[in-house]
């Protein structure tokens, strides 16, 4: 798993990603970022196509106050069809959010040797929060050192909302084949444009 919008990763690369995704809509893709202002950025230019794909789902990670709730906005504004939060380490109660206009909310625990600690109240906040903004509720795991046995209930039940899937039919070998070539190609045109203007 990696962060598309890195500023390590290149722009070419990013276009061909998102080609290739908004190609095939059979599948259900999940791009995750903590750089909200370049996914909003890109989503509203070059990538505005893809920001309108239903099968591609544009996320941002909140994990607290401070750095995480101002992504939520940008990630409204971005014009995607479908948008989500992975809350995901919770590390603190983010108070009254705003959820509207977000698709999904994903809330989790840190988990491993050094998981810092979640409280009950700071999931059920985001629980209440969501089901006012009618926005889908998921909640993955509360964490720890041994997840697996601190598990995934909350009032003793469990949730696993998610936003309505976009079903398509997987086209015939032949077909995907083909599709395969052309995208190659069209990638393989640019990167040799992108190397003569660079001077390679």
């Amino acid at each position: 798993m990696s962060d598309l919008f890195h500023p390590d990763v290149p722009e070419n690369f990013l276009f061909a990603v998102a080609a290739v995704m908004a190609a095939t809509p059979w599948h259900t893709f999940q791009v995750l970022t903590k750089r909200a202002d370049t996914l909003s950025k890109m989503l509203k230019g070059p990538l505005a196509y893809a920001a309108k794909c239903k099968h591609i789902w544009w996320g941002v990670s909140v994990e607290d106050v401070k750095y995480g709730v101002p992504r939520i906005n940008e990630l409204r504004k971005s014009g995607a069809h479908v948008k989500f939060l992975s809350v995901e380490p919770l590390l603190e109660d983010l108070g009254s959010v705003d959820f509207s206009g977000i698709d999904w909310v994903i809330v989790g625990g840190e988990s491993g040797r050094r998981a810092r600690p979640i409280e009950h109240k700071w999931v059920e906040n985001i629980r209440i929060e969501c089901k006012k903004a009618r926005v889908a509720f998921f909640f993955k795991q509360w964490g720890g050192v041994n997840k697996k046995a601190a598990g995934r209930t909350l009032n003793g039940r469990t949730y696993d909302d998610m936003p309505k899937l976009e079903r398509k039919a997987i086209p015939d070998k032949v077909s995907r084949l083909a599709l395969s070539s052309d995208l190659t190609q069209r990638f393989s045109r640019e990167n040799a444009l992108i190397q003569i203007e660079a001077g390679l």
